[in-house]
């Protein structure tokens, strides 16, 4: 695959976190933040429910190319391509899928040449703390946002996740998007877009697997996927 440009949007100027605001370099932290493609095989068990041709998000969280991203963009996917902010494409191997949290990963099978992000401290975001919600393509493509809500979330696909991440405003390209918190950590991953509300007072936001999930695992999904 070729060098591929980034997705052709931008969150509107208002809402792009500002460097000046925060203690930590921004532009590298965002560097970390990698569009990832996919494709699934026509006759795969979840190609007719989720596609075949899979479009998101996933951060690099280990120098040696690992990135974190939402386990249904990588699901029973036969190749996968990592996005730099800058379009260069990187082939991948899906590494894991934990069913429990959602979370995927994915090994990077060539050099990518960006920043790590290091994992932070998921259980002490509170509600009401800010933070900053990132696709991959740099600051045009990350939002400022807030923690609304920390609670249960059930999906009707019997999935079950404790003390999620809600957040809002949302991000209108959430798959996979990496939560950054004050401290230029990773909080969570950004997994589906909710709606609360209706007409006029409907407000829509983001539920996020906190990243707390991923640390007991970690080890388990790199050694048996």
């Amino acid at each position: 695959m070729p060098d591929m440009p980034t997705p052709e949007w931008d969150i509107p100027l208002n809402l792009q976190p500002d460097p000046d605001d925060y203690d930590f370099d921004l532009e590298a932290a965002l560097r970390a933040v990698v569009g990832v493609r996919t494709h699934v095989p026509a006759d795969a068990f979840t190609a007719g429910t989720l596609g075949t041709e899979r479009t998101g998000n996933g951060v690099v969280i280990r120098e040696d190319g690992l990135v974190l991203t939402i386990g249904y963009l990588i699901t029973e996917a036969e190749q996968v391509w990592l996005i730099t902010h800058d379009g260069r494409a990187v082939a991948g191997h899906a590494l894991a899928f934990d069913q429990a949290s959602g979370f995927g990963l994915v090994q990077a099978l060539g050099r990518l040449g960006v920043p790590a992000l290091e994992l932070g401290d998921s259980d002490a975001l509170a509600v009401g703390a800010d933070a900053i919600l990132a696709a991959g393509g740099g600051r045009h493509h990350a939002i400022e946002t807030r923690v609304v809500g920390r609670q249960e979330f059930a999906g009707y696909w019997e999935y079950l996740l404790d003390n999620a991440i809600f957040t809002a405003p949302a991000h209108p390209f959430w798959s996979g998007s990496a939560l950054i918190g004050k401290d230029g950590r990773l909080m969570g991953t950004g997994s589906l877009i909710l709606q609360q509300g209706d007409g006029k007072k409907r407000t829509d936001m983001n539920m996020v697997v906190p990243v707390a999930h991923l640390r007991p695992v970690l080890d388990d999904l790199l050694t048996r996927g």
